[in-house]
């Protein structure tokens, strides 16, 4: 398998993302339901000066068809 190597801006884009993902983790801790740790995740990208969008729903296609329920 071949991977592309990451431009400086995506390295930097990526490493708050893990950051911030690693934080809200640490802080909360487990056993909480997801919508809490989205909510704080997305605060946490905020803060980092990232934007982002929240339960986007992507189609479903199957055997030729799309089912616009989404993911």
């Amino acid at each position: 398998m071949r991977f592309n190597i990451l431009s400086e801006r995506e390295e930097a884009i990526a490493g708050k993302i893990v950051d911030s993902a690693y934080t809200v983790h640490m802080k909360l801790g487990p056993g909480l339901l997801e919508r809490v740790y989205e909510v704080c995740f997305c605060h946490k990208l905020s803060k980092q000066g990232l934007k982002y969008q929240r339960q986007v729903d992507i189609p479903i296609v199957y055997d030729g068809i799309v089912f616009d329920e989404g993911l």
